[in-house]
């Protein structure tokens, strides 16, 4: 019984590792891509879409997922909403720098328990609520004071902001009703998000542009574009096993990880000049997302320390 648990806890450290450096890579290797190449955003985007498709197809073939039948047009809604998140997130990516790409996505946290909590009665804490207020003045110093601060940059990452709170409550609650796992609904999802984007390119992304669809790219552009695009796949595969094998409190502690460590690694790697009053936001924001992080462990605790009904039962 020792040995099995030590070998889950193995495990465990491996698959978060994994998704931690995978994200890490993944936001790092996309802003270079962007920076280096230029890439066109919505391409990227589909590129992603058609690999992740394709892994997820050669996964079903060794049993690893079991995919599901879903209603097509109670689905509509959700690859919409997939398609805008992926792309404005990408969109914010190449308008800002990885800070303030990071800082903004925080908003994203207090947005969701808003939205839990004033249109699905979801009980938050005052403690959770005060923690919002560094969370908010942080991103707003950070945005504001960046040194390529750009006002479509931000109008970019607030929108990517508000889909990914709308999109991510919504899932939740779909997840529950059709009982399908992230990688059901990832499988579901991305080979008709490609599809959809392969209709929106040639709008946005012309072929006759120097950055469009059909450009004659290098192959050295092609084999980071793939190699993103793998390292997508990673992101998404580890975070539907932490999900599934860890508890609420071990996912969320990883989350802030990676938030420290993103910060960290840009700072590190790509020397952009920092503002003071950036540096002070950024410091805020991550102050509240630790104040966050920390309340919600106690809560966890807590309300897994509670007796159950069966419990008081059995008691009496």
């Amino acid at each position: 019984m020792v040995s099995q648990n030590h070998n889950n806890n193995r495990l465990v450290f491996l698959c978060s590792s994994v998704n931690i450096c995978s994200t890490i890579a993944l936001v790092l290797l996309n802003k270079w891509i962007y920076i280096k190449y230029d890439f066109p955003n919505i391409t990227l985007s589909c590129i992603h879409f058609v690999v992740i498709s394709l892994c997820l197809l050669i996964c079903r073939g060794f049993d690893i997922i079991q995919p599901l039948r879903l209603p097509f047009f109670h689905m509509i809604p959700f690859v919409l909403l997939f398609c805008a998140l992926m792309v404005l997130n990408y969109f914010s990516l190449q308008s800002n720098t990885v800070v303030t790409y990071q800082i903004i996505n925080t908003m994203t946290i207090p947005c969701i328990l808003f939205v839990e909590n004033y249109f699905y009665g979801k009980h938050v804490s005052t403690k959770v609520k005060l923690t919002w207020i560094p969370v908010t003045i942080g991103v707003v110093l950070s945005s504001v004071y960046d040194v390529k601060f750009n006002i479509t940059g931000i109008i970019f990452a607030s929108l990517a902001v508000l889909i990914n709170s709308l999109y991510q409550v919504l899932v939740a609650e779909r997840q529950h009703y059709f009982q399908v796992n992230t990688v059901q609904l990832l499988y579901y999802q991305a080979p008709r998000s490609a599809l959809l984007l392969l209709f929106v390119i040639p709008f946005f992304e012309p072929s006759y542009s120097l950055d469009g669809f059909y450009f004659n790219w290098s192959l050295e552009v092609l084999a980071a574009v793939f190699l993103s695009a793998c390292v997508a796949f990673v992101v998404n595969l580890s975070l539907f096993w932490l999900i599934t094998n860890t508890t609420p409190l071990i996912y969320n502690m990883i989350r802030y990880l990676k938030f420290r460590l993103t910060l960290l690694a840009f700072f590190t790697l790509f020397h952009d000049k920092v503002h003071i009053l950036q540096l002070l936001g950024t410091l805020t924001t991550v102050a509240g997302v630790l104040a966050y992080t920390h309340i919600q462990r106690e809560e966890i605790i807590k309300k897994n320390s509670l007796p159950t009904t069966i419990d008081i039962q059995t008691k009496s």
